[in-house]
């Protein structure tokens, strides 16, 4: 029996998950990428294959009013609520959720929670 690594379990339940999970033009799917440094959001309608827009914590605007590095809950609480304000701007207020294989939980969460709160709905 062989054991799957971290990394190999979190693309394991993504692959899962995006059998279930599609973007439209009317509701396009956040997708979020955690790194152990930083965290990005996007924002994918899947029929056209386009990105509308995206935030991370390596984002100009962004990495210079974070006070710690991009790894911790206050900066992804900053990527949820610029994702959500860029993708407001575009004219985006739902959207289908993308954990990218990741627990429901922690900075993924945080990321979440924010996008909700500027306005964006599950």
């Amino acid at each position: 029996m062989t054991t799957l690594s971290r990394k190999q379990q979190t693309q394991k339940r993504h692959k899962r998950l995006r059998r279930n999970i599609n973007g439209t033009a009317e509701r396009p799917r956040l997708s979020v990428f955690r790194s152990n440094n930083h965290i990005y959001a996007q924002v994918i309608d899947d029929d056209s294959q386009n990105t509308i827009c995206a935030a991370s914590t390596l984002d100009k605007d962004l990495k210079s009013t974070l006070k710690s590095d991009g790894s911790s809950c206050d900066a992804s609480i900053a990527v949820g609520d610029l994702v959500a304000k860029r993708a407001i701007s575009k004219g985006i207020q739902q959207v289908v959720f993308d954990r990218g294989g990741n627990l429901y939980h922690g900075r993924v969460k945080a990321l979440a929670v924010a996008a909700r709160k500027a306005g964006l709905q599950f």
